[in-house]
């Protein structure tokens, strides 16, 4: 496949999104290659449509979802000594969504006087750009230069001034089996310089009790997020998914360390996607459509090291409930 790629130049000059355009065929062949699987599963990467996104930012609103306030309570926390450690002249994030915990590191960065850029990287164009319009009326002084782009492939960043702070928050790095959360974090590293450092917030183990109730909210507003992707394949491959013959189902593995969300079919059903073909499913038989992994330090360590990253602060929460981790490259 050949990216769409908007020329770097135009992009620095104009603050507009400097994107990458995922094609209508790589969708297809993500989709039939997950649903064709047994057992099927879908690609998280497509709950992130504009409705999506805005769910998720629901999600985090939600007094079960734990993890938005842990982490935003360690950001508070911990930035100011990051910043005034690191001096970052540039920001990239990836997986930014509406960049709300990202203002406490660009006000951090502002008041050290060191602000010039900040990346947002995330796969929602429209999401993103609503976000990059919000920042740039809130921080005139600080470049904003959103990067549309999937994570899970090598991507292309604008010109940044040195330092570069990486950040990875959200404990979206669990969302990735080990093998390509090493591959996404290498790709990451190979472009960091010695001075940069990259800040992962990263979901802790914890009672199977408390992530159960993380994940099946009592407004049902993760069971909607979850349904949203079969939603998004009925309006962009013409399916027919019955959105209201699949239920949403997530659970803790205690033996894997991770959530799994799945869509169940209530009964048997047979779905058309026109370019793909009919899909059969039996009464019960669901969709994998999300794994969310939980840590220790020494899982964490391996991965980062892997990736060519060592840890250089370790900071988790009072309760232990989550952590940021200060990584420098491996030289």
């Amino acid at each position: 496949m050949t990216d769409d790629i908007q020329p770097l130049s135009d992009a620095v000059a104009t603050g507009a999104p400097y994107t990458v355009r995922r094609s209508r065929q790589q969708m297809v062949r993500d989709v039939r290659q997950g649903l064709t699987r047994m057992p099927k599963q879908l690609s998280s990467k497509y709950f992130y449509d504009e409705r999506g996104s805005e769910l998720f930012e629901q999600i985090t609103q939600l007094p079960e979802y734990y993890l938005t306030r842990a982490e935003r309570g360690l950001l508070e926390q911990k930035i100011p000594e990051i910043v005034a450690a690191v001096h970052p002249c540039s920001l990239v994030e990836l997986g930014a969504g509406s960049a709300t915990k990202t203002r406490i590191i660009l006000d951090a960065m502002r008041k050290s006087g060191c602000a010039e850029c900040y990346v947002p990287i995330d796969v929602s164009r429209d999401f993103l750009e609503a976000t990059a319009i919000q920042l740039r009326a809130d921080y005139p002084d600080v470049l904003i230069t959103p990067v549309v782009s999937d994570i899970t492939e090598p991507f292309s960043l604008p010109a940044l001034a040195s330092p570069t702070l990486f950040v990875f928050l959200g404990s979206t790095i669990g969302n990735f089996p080990r093998d390509e959360a090493i591959a996404l974090l290498s790709h990451l590293a190979h472009g960091m310089g010695a001075a940069d450092r990259f800040l992962l917030g990263a979901d802790l183990i914890k009672s199977p009790d408390t992530l159960n109730r993380a994940y099946n909210d009592s407004k049902g507003v993760t069971a909607a997020f979850n349904l949203n992707v079969l939603d998004r394949l009925n309006q962009e491959l013409n399916a027919n998914f019955p959105l209201s013959e699949f239920e949403h189902r997530a659970f803790y593995s205690s033996s894997q360390h991770r959530i799994e969300m799945h869509l169940v079919a209530r009964k048997r059903l047979d779905v058309i996607i026109p370019e793909i073909g009919q899909i059969s499913f039996e009464k019960g038989e669901s969709i994998r459509t999300e794994l969310s992994y939980k840590y220790d330090r020494g899982t964490l360590e391996e991965i980062l090291s892997a990736s060519g990253l060592s840890i250089e602060r370790w900071m988790p929460a009072d309760d232990a409930s989550f952590v940021l981790a200060l990584s420098y490259v491996e030289r």
